[in-house]
């Protein structure tokens, strides 16, 4: 039991889709646009971490609309993809408490974790660790759970809970190594006709969409010993602050990449307002690939009201242990 929680566990946290020893108030929810170009590169991922995690809405939920809905896919090399599917609420408006600074529900609903629910609360005081509350639908109940660790894989993907949550801009050294055109295709899960399943028949390509793009190319050292990669490249658009493209590396060789298909949120005047489109991962020592594809009808934001199922919230009551307790298998 307590391996399948922590599967269950790791398998949330992209979705809901973040520690120092002192109290740190992070990046704000109120980060100003940069007035120019950058030369400062942990101002660059202070922006990114904004863009990561949707500062520029109030809310921001990737829903289900109709038949449509958000599809997380692992794959192996050779073998058929596993898939799952969810739903995701975020909340960032929370400006007249003290303590909370955002406030993340998921629901999956198809898949081996169908029915289950968590909802994550992190704190304004970066030195306080995230709360984790995950429905478990087998035993009809909520358990709390303390923050993973930020090298854990998150529930069999090429994604660690670092890279979709924990890792904040200090707990790296930061280094600009210039500007330059992005150069290259985004990449994204190729399944073979005989590993296909009805599931990832319409999964997205890869895209040149951004190959011009002028980008920042960032080296982020980690600040962790002994850690799993020693540094990564990030490759940023120098407008949105969309990090398009990261290589991480291990003792002189590239072991990872993360390519990130970001889209223009509509009724935003910040450049840095982008929805997710698609994530893909591959790690190059076995070759196991993930994709998270985020149709765009199913993304709205700075909404009043709210529904799952067939229950009706609004933004006082959604964001609750007890709509957690309501989530119907």
């Amino acid at each position: 039991m307590k391996n399948s929680i922590k599967s269950t566990l790791g398998s949330l946290v992209l979705v809901t889709g973040l520690a120092v020893s002192t109290a740190n108030a992070g990046v704000p929810l109120d980060l100003k646009y940069p007035d120019g170009k950058l030369t400062d590169a942990t101002q660059i991922m202070d922006n990114v971490y904004y863009v990561n995690h949707f500062f520029a809405f109030k809310n921001y939920s990737i829903e289900k609309v109709g038949r449509t809905i958000t599809v997380i896919v692992k794959k192996s090399e050779g073998q058929k993809p596993l898939t799952e599917t969810v739903e995701r609420y975020l909340n960032n408006d929370y400006q007249d408490d003290p303590n909370v600074k955002a406030k993340d529900l998921a629901v999956f609903r198809a898949g081996k974790m169908r029915g289950t629910g968590m909802l994550i609360t992190d704190y304004k005081d970066d030195a306080k660790s995230q709360e984790y509350l995950l429905w478990l639908p087998a035993l009809r109940k909520v358990r709390r759970f303390a923050q993973p660790a930020h090298d854990d894989a998150w529930g069999g993907t090429d994604f660690t809970f670092g890279d979709v949550t924990l890792r904040k801009p200090m707990h790296e050294s930061h280094s600009l190594e210039g500007t330059q055109k992005l150069g290259m295709e985004l990449k994204s899960l190729v399944i073979p006709a005989a590993e296909q399943t009805a599931a990832t028949k319409k999964l997205p390509a890869g895209t040149n969409e951004f190959t011009n793009r002028e980008v920042y190319k960032v080296k982020s050292t980690t600040n962790f010993s002994g850690w799993w990669y020693d540094h990564r490249i990030t490759y940023i658009d120098t407008k949105t602050f969309a990090d398009y493209h990261t290589e991480y590396f291990k003792d002189g060789n590239m072991i990872k990449i993360l390519d990130k298909n970001w889209q223009k949120m509509e009724g935003s005047t910040d450049p840095r307002a982008l929805r997710w489109y698609a994530w893909y991962g591959k790690d190059l020592r076995n070759n196991h690939e993930s994709l998270a594809y985020i149709p765009k009808k199913v993304t709205k934001h700075n909404q009043e009201s709210f529904k799952i199922g067939r229950k009706n919230y609004d933004t006082s009551n959604l964001w609750q242990e007890s709509t957690l307790k309501k989530i119907k298998r």
